[in-house]
Formats: C-alpha cells, sequence, structure tokens
C-alpha cells in the first residue's frame, strides 16, 4: 500500500503592510491560489499504484480489512513455485542413489515439502495462518484422521468383497510372515501416510483455498478433482476409467473437507485405502503393483467388473461403492454441522470459505 502522504499547501496572502505573508493553508480556510484558481487536489497521491491494485485488493473479511493478494495470482504463483520445486527435488532424490522403495518414499515426502513451501510464503503475503488451508496442527492425528482411515479401509474393503462375491476376486493366502511382514507393514503404512499429506495439501490445500476464493468452492473442487484423476493417466498401467475413479474420490475428499473442516479425515482416508489395496489386499493401485505385499490375491473376469491392469479403482463397483460413501458421509455429516466445523479457521467473507453456506 503506497504510504500516507501528507502536503502542506501555504498561500500567498498581505499583511496591513503590504507586504507578502505566508500562510497555512489550513489556517486560510480559503483553498485557492494567487489567481483563484482551485488548489490541485493530492488525493490521487494518496491512493495504491495500479501495480499494487492489480495483484492486492482490501478484504474486508472477519479479521478485519487487510490487503490481500487476488486468487488468480496466488494460484499461479503456488502453482509455478509448486513445480520448480517438485523438478528440485525429484532430481536430487535421484542423485542420491537410494534404492527404488526409499526413493519413493522420501520422494512423497519431498513432494509434500515442495507442496508446503509455496503455501506457507503465501500465508505470510497474504497474512493468514497456516491452518486456514486444512490442516490445522491441534486436530493433528485426532478423531478426524481415525476416523478417515476406518472409512478408507472399509471402503476398499467393500469394493474387494463386492468383486469376491461376483467370482472377480479371490483373495489368495498369506505369502508373507514374522518380522518382514512387520517391516513391509509399517514401511507401506508411512509411505501412504506421506502420499496422503502430499496429494490431499496440494489438490485440496492451498489450491482449492485460493481457487474457491474466486470462482466458488464446488466449481473449484470439480476443477481441482478432474485434474486429480487426469494426472493418475501419467502412472503406468492407469486408464481412462481409473484416472475417472481418482477424480471422483477427490471429489468426495472435497466433500469431507467441506462438511468436517479440514482435510484430516481425508487424509487418513487416503493412507488407508492405498494401504490395505496396495499392502493388505495385495492388488494393483492406479496400474502399479507393490513390492512387499501380503497376500497372493488375483482378479478374474472382464476388465470393466476387475478394473483390469488398473486395480479395483477401475473397476465400475468402485464408483458404486464411493457413491455409496457420498450418500452415507452426507448423511452422517449433514451440512447444518458444516455451518459449526473449524475449516480453514476464519476465512474471509464469502466463497472464500471452504463451509460457506451450502
Amino acid at each position: 500500500m503506497a504510504d500516507d502522504i501528507t502536503v502542506t499547501k501555504t498561500e500567498v496572502a498581505r499583511d496591513p503592510s503590504g507586504e507578502p505573508a505566508r500562510v497555512p493553508a489550513g489556517e486560510s480556510g480559503s483553498g485557492v491560489s494567487l489567481d483563484g484558481a482551485a488548489a490541485p487536489s493530492f488525493a490521487a497521491a494518496t491512493q495504491p499504484s495500479y501495480a499494487r491494485t492489480l495483484f492486492f485488493f482490501r478484504d474486508g473479511g472477519r479479521n478485519g480489512d487487510r490487503e490481500s493478494l487476488r486468487a488468480g495470482w496466488g494460484f499461479a504463483f503456488y502453482a509455478l513455485t509448486f513445480y520448480l520445486l517438485q523438478r528440485v527435488a525429484g532430481d536430487l532424490v535421484a542423485a542420491w542413489n537410494l534404492g527404488a522403495l526409499r526413493a519413493a518414499t522420501v520422494l512423497e515426502f519431498a513432494f509434500f515439502v515442495a507442496a508446503a513451501i509455496p503455501a506457507l510464503v503465501l500465508a505470510r503475503i497474504e497474512h493468514r495462518r497456516w491452518a486456514v488451508y486444512g490442516l490445522p496442527l491441534r486436530q493433528a492425528f485426532g478423531k478426524f484422521f481415525w476416523v478417515g482411515a476406518v472409512w478408507g479401509f472399509a471402503g476398499i474393503t467393500l469394493l474387494l468383497v463386492v468383486l469376491h462375491g461376483l467370482h472377480a476376486f479371490d483373495f489368495g493366502h498369506v505369502v508373507m510372515h514374522g518380522a518382514r511382514l512387520a517391516k513391509f507393514a509399517a514401511f507401506w503404512a508411512g509411505t501412504f501416510l506421506l502420499v496422503g499429506f502430499y496429494e490431499e495439501f496440494l489438490f485440496r490445500g492451498y489450491s482449492l483455498f485460493t481457487l474457491a476464493r474466486g470462482i466458488g468452492f464446488w466449481w473449484a473442487a470439480l476443477a481441482l478433482s478432474a485434474t486429480f484423476g487426469l494426472i493418475h493417466l501419467g502412472n503406468g498401467g492407469e486408464d481412462w476409467r481409473g484416472a475417472l475413479a481418482a477424480a471422483m474420490i477427490g471429489f468426495f475428499f472435497c466433500l469431507t473437507l467441506r462438511r468436517t473442516g479440514s482435510l484430516w479425515f481425508a487424509v487418513g482416508f487416503h493412507a488407508a485405502w492405498d494401504w490395505g489395496e496396495s499392502f493388505f489386499y495385495s492388488v494393483p493401485d492406479s496400474g502399479s503393483v507393490s513390492p512387499g505385499h501380503l497376500l497372493s490375491s488375483s482378479f478374474h473376469g472382464s476388465a470393466w467388473l476387475t478394473g483390469g491392469s488398473v486395480g479395483p479403482e477401475g473397476s465400475v463397483m468402485c464408483f458404486v461403492v464411493m457413491a455409496a460413501a457420498w450418500v452415507a458421509f452426507a448423511r452422517m455429516y449433514p451440512a447444518a454441522s458444516s455451518a459449526r466445523a473449524t475449516v480453514a479457521l476464519q476465512t474471509t467473507a464469502g466463497s472464500s470459505s471452504p463451509r460457506s453456506a451450502e
């Protein structure tokens, strides 16, 4: 904001002796110049520059009148900075020669850091707290996280039980025991927890909060969920069915953010779903089969039912299960209760809040 400029004008008057006298304008009360013309107005000098108004606006929200970065610029800065940091992180991890499994875990952590850094920078610029982007630290690994984890594991279990009942899936038998089992169970739990943090914050943290300020929550949720699905097409073995399922699951996570007030439910669900899918039930996840899995499970039948190379997320039954999850969640966490949730703690008024009136 341009500094306020105080201009002291003086006018020329004549004293009784005929000599000119300097009189402060504020005392003369006339505001006219020697020739009688109106004094120039300096109001424009107190206004912000055009360049500043292009990037910032006065945001009169719950926290008082403050200057905030415009949503479009904030989103663009965030996306560009994340992209650059992600490339750097990828190059560094590749140079360390950690081995495939360790590199995958470190990479997920590095990508989460790459998603968090620009959000922290923008939070300072926009005078916001970290919590408004969906991961309030006071809720860390609290109720919503563990409820989400139960829902996630129950969701993938239900999907595979249905496929088993349709004679499209066989659970097989346990192929791992003892310390090796414990080691891989813990390893994949940690890895998929990082996946949950990274993907949820990237697509439903700062990006969703900021884009929602510009175009509204549900339009932003739809755009980012579609992007989330399209990105999955880059995975080996993925196809359009799996990408569409990923978009639908991402849209469901937007609902959980809207209703619970944070991303902790989504992080727990995401991590538990992936852990159950990849390690516990040992099936392909977005086209990839993870090494060090528990069972010798297998699919039988048409790709539209089994998901083919994609895994169960490419099955038509995945859409049925996620639709049921949407209905059940919406009933358990109605819109009225979301008005009391603590999303994005005291965001600005209007559509800037992910839970503004539904």
